[in-house]
């Protein structure tokens, strides 16, 4: 495995798909082909690892696997309904983040615990501690029964769960219900990103997978909206978490109809399966090219078990490494404490929390869009780095605007501006790019567990980030804190400069053998 000071990523250019396409007629596979194959992959051992993709680059421009010429790309028309279906479960999640932010007060007061803040912070802190069991289970749940099935399990407990809150008489059926819904909200994130990653077409990739994203966001506005009559009808909220089981059955019904992904069947040795499912995301023309790059990348160890020690040393440690350090910096910028406590900080300069809550939600979604179209255009790597460097900047004027050189108006505008500033730059690359750029770089073979790993870091960073903000916020003060912050996003800004590989464009083949060539 490298990092970018290391080796030149990957240029799968139009002329290379040509040339590729050129020799369709002549088959996929020969003997010379083969050989020649044979030879680039010796040659992986014997070059220094900076050469690694340099070296795949030329003999693929040199042989030409395949070629597609007067086929071109797929229609990402096939896979956008097996796309749509899945970031359903992205909406129930930000959905059950946000349906507890407007309808706390009226539950606690029906509930009976309306002067106890434990049991408040209890009502939001139990359902992201079971997702984080939720994340630490949804690798192994994903390898052993698929996708689809993983998406089944993930709605089901927020049926379950969400009825229960629905109609629960205690405080103790409100915490359970809770738990429920936590555990498949820990499910969902990694089988989503695993999922679309591997039925979205290459050239695409990126777009589709911030839909994951855009979907979180409308599921946190959605909650939102709906929770607004609860100050005002009694009972209210009980609807608010009857609304979510809708969305949740649909996603549980329709992904009986969607595409199995082709990588996890071809990983269980079922390949004339995965081509039937190539053939449904891809077309038929592509069928054969999309079987050979599998091919490709296959060691001949898919089928045997990952063992939790392969992910903590060895040749994919650095991989989990990077994405669980990715992951870290992201809930170290602080980008949960905004979303938690806006409406604190709003309130404090006489802005109502509703319209706070309304604009951060604008900022987030109106980023997220601007992220899918660029996605694959400039890359996630630019992204990452542009989107970093941006909050950055966002938390120093929210700094500035928190210290003695503003007052009046202007605090009011560098506070408000630099919190809704630093909302639209995550939403630009720190948001959506992780998880997307995790589930292309993770080789096939340990995807799922290794992203579960990664999740889990994220979870455990942001129950810290959540619980000690405001403690920290008392104790040290805003200036100290968000520099704090700031400094941990110019730390994100060096190690994705360091350590993140250019992904946009290659298949997922492409990729895992650039970065790790055959032993």
């Amino acid at each position: 495995m490298m990092t970018p000071d290391r080796f030149q990523p990957l240029h799968f250019t139009q002329s290379t798909a040509e040339h590729y396409l050129s020799d369709f007629r002549q088959g996929f596979y020969n003997f010379a082909m083969r050989g020649r194959h044979l030879d680039a992959y010796s040659a992986y051992k014997r070059v220094a690892s900076k050469d690694h993709i340099n070296a795949y680059d030329r003999e693929e421009s040199s042989v030409g696997l395949v070629n597609a010429k007067g086929i071109g790309n797929p229609s990402w028309r096939r896979s956008l309904p097996h796309m749509l279906v899945a970031t359903l479960s992205s909406f129930l999640f930000g959905y059950h983040l946000g349906v507890v932010n407007e309808t706390l007060d009226s539950i606690s007061m029906d509930l009976g615990f309306s002067g106890n803040p434990l049991a408040k912070g209890l009502v939001v802190s139990t359902c992201l501690g079971a997702a984080f069991f939720g994340s630490i289970f949804s690798g192994w749940i994903l390898d052993g029964v698929g996708h689809r099935r993983a998406f089944q399990l993930c709605a089901l407990p927020m049926i379950i769960g969400a009825s229960m809150s629905a109609t629960t008489k205690s405080l103790w059926g409100m915490l359970l219900g809770r738990i429920f819904v936590g555990t498949g909200m820990g499910i969902g994130p990694p089988v989503a990103a695993i999922y679309v990653s591997e039925i979205s077409p290459a050239f695409i990739r990126g777009t589709f997978g911030s839909f994951t994203q855009i979907a979180t966001c409308l599921g946190l506005m959605g909650s939102l909206f709906i929770g607004l009559p609860a100050k005002d009808i009694v009972g209210w909220w009980r609807v608010c978490f009857w609304v979510s089981t809708v969305p949740a059955a649909v996603l549980a019904v329709c992904m009986e109809f969607c595409a199995e992904s082709p990588q996890w069947l071809f990983k269980r040795g079922r390949g004339t399966e995965a081509e039937a499912e190539f053939e449904k995301l891809l077309g038929a023309a592509h069928v054969k090219f999309a079987i050979a790059e599998l091919s490709k990348s296959d060691r001949g160890d898919e089928l045997e078990a990952v063992k939790f020690s392969e992910l903590l040393y060895g040749r994919h440690f650095k991989m989990v490494f990077i994405g669980s350090t990715i992951f870290a910096l992201q809930q170290l910028s602080g980008i949960n404490a905004v979303f938690y406590f806006s409406s604190t900080v709003f309130k404090s300069f006489g802005v109502p929390s509703d319209l706070a809550n309304i604009c951060v939600g604008i900022a987030n979604l109106s980023g997220s869009v601007v992220a899918m179209i660029l996605m694959d255009k400039l890359g996630r790597k630019v992204l990452l780095l542009g989107s970093f460097s941006g909050m950055a900047v966002a938390m120093g004027l929210q700094v500035t605007g928190a210290s003695s050189y503003a007052s009046g108006s202007g605090a009011l505008s560098l506070s408000v501006g630099g919190m809704l500033l630093f909302v639209l730059m995550f939403s630009l690359g720190a948001g959506p790019v992780p998880s997307l750029l995790l589930s292309e770089i993770l080789p096939g073979r340990i995807r799922a567990k290794a992203m579960s790993v990664c999740m889990a870091v994220h979870w455990v960073i942001n129950f810290f980030v959540g619980l000690l903000f405001l403690p920290l916020l008392e104790q040290i003060g805003p200036i100290v804190l968000y520099t704090i912050f700031a400094t941990f996003c110019l730390l994100a800004v060096i190690f994705v400069k360091r350590n993140v590989v250019e992904t946009k464009g290659k298949s997922l083949q492409e990729i895992e053998i650039a970065l790790i060539p055959p032993q």
